[in-house]
């Protein structure tokens, strides 16, 4: 089955006959006679009935017709996506986009290039969902193992303490990873910023797994784990109940913007411009 036979099929049907079909396709009648009779073939059913006055698709061809139309649609707006440029720009993160700089990150591309639109997408997997298709670039806070991707630093983050607003270290302005240790810290090993090599190794603390930030978020409310994060997830997901708090001797964090190494997204260069502006306060 091919493209061109859904599109004799459907302009028939839309034509009423065979001689206006091929007028309209630029093509002869008894071509369109062939192209009808091999999707028959090909469908293993007949689709149209016809007399003397006209041409009625049969039920298996209002079947069909209503299918080829969805069909043709879908292949008409690939055409028009591969012809006309990119005209959605989908940027993935996993548990938090680009906190404080998110708005203005929305409205500076918008304003610059208003025939594309962008959409920040959450995904939690390791490539903020550019492996799975499900996004042009990523917004990372790790670096990235996996050679098939390529990847820029934008900015750095400070790395925050998440706690409840009761516990004793709230009381302060920051801490140290030496007043963590005897705590319970909640870690995303596939997404999240923080290992227990942060500390030395005689004074690690013990962890769990999380893999949903609102899920850490409910367990570090109740007082009995602590989280530890970049900075633009104070920004994200504000909290009653959860306090945020700097952590002194504790290596910010990368943010890096990562695409497909073969196929290097043609917006790169100017998202990551936009992005180093914004972290540098332009």
């Amino acid at each position: 089955m091919e493209l061109r036979q859904l599109r004799c099929l459907v302009a028939i049907v839309d034509e009423g006959t065979f001689t206006d079909a091929a007028l309209a396709l630029g093509v002869s009648q008894a071509a369109v006679s062939r192209t009808l009779a091999s999707l028959e073939r090909a469908l293993g059913v007949r689709l149209l009935r016809r007399t003397s006055r006209a041409v009625t698709p049969t039920a298996n061809g209002i079947r069909v017709v209503a299918h080829a139309r969805r069909v043709l649609a879908e292949a008409d707006e690939l055409v028009r996506e591969a012809t006309s440029g990119q005209r959605v720009l989908r940027v993935g993160y996993a548990w938090s986009a680009l906190g404080r700089h998110t708005p203005s990150f929305q409205r500076r591309w918008a304003a610059a290039h208003p025939g594309t639109e962008l959409q920040m997408v959450r995904v939690n997997t390791a490539t903020a969902g550019l492996a799975e298709g499900s996004c042009d670039l990523a917004v990372l806070r790790r670096p990235l193992e996996d050679r098939r991707f390529d990847s820029a630093i934008v900015g750095l983050e400070r790395r925050l303490c998440v706690m409840a607003a009761d516990d004793p270290l709230a009381r302060r302005r920051s801490v140290r990873l030496a007043d963590l240790t005897g705590h319970t810290l909640l870690i995303d090993r596939r997404t999240g910023t923080t290992t227990p090599d942060l500390w030395p190794p005689d004074s690690r603390p013990a962890t769990e797994e999380t893999y949903d930030v609102d899920d850490w978020l409910t367990a570090i409310s109740t007082g009995r784990r602590i989280g530890m994060s970049a900075e633009a997830t104070a920004s994200q997901y504000r909290r009653p109940g959860v306090v945020y708090r700097p952590v002194r001797d504790a290596e910010p964090v990368a943010v890096r913007l990562a695409w497909w190494r073969d196929d290097p997204h043609p917006a790169a260069p100017t998202v990551i411009e936009l992005l180093t502006a914004l972290y540098r306060g332009v």
